[in-house]
């Protein structure tokens, strides 16, 4: 069973579901957006990609931005993704990270593009 990310209730009251590849994009988008400390349990979950958006752009911190999130990726998801590429982008307001992934087991490469307003929650 794949827990729905965010947690919820489905229509007959019951803890809601999610299918598995569903579930894989939850688990992607948890690691990225999680800012490091935020989880008391886990003090060193997460990327902190969001924090660095606040930093003057240049060629040099996207390149460190998209080893950062691919490190967390790597570390955090390694028995359930095979990262093949990550591409962050910083434009207006908005914080886009596109992540191209393997799930073990099918060949399938997989494309999933999460986007997050810059300095806000979504």
């Amino acid at each position: 069973m794949n827990l729905a990310y965010p947690y919820r209730f489905d229509a007959l009251g019951h803890t809601a579901e999610s299918a598995d590849e569903r579930h894989v994009r939850d688990l992607i988008e948890q690691v990225l957006f999680t800012a490091p400390g935020e989880r008391v349990m886990r003090p060193d979950f997460g990327s902190g990609v969001a924090q660095l958006v606040f930093a003057p752009n240049s060629a040099e911190l996207a390149g460190a931005t998209q080893l950062l999130v691919q490190g967390a990726l790597q570390q955090w998801l390694s028995g359930v993704i095979v990262v093949r590429a990550v591409n962050v982008e910083a434009d207006d307001a908005v914080l886009s990270v596109t992540v191209q992934y393997l799930v073990p087991g099918n060949d399938q490469l997989q494309t999933q593009r999460f986007e997050r307003p810059v300095g806000g929650v979504s």
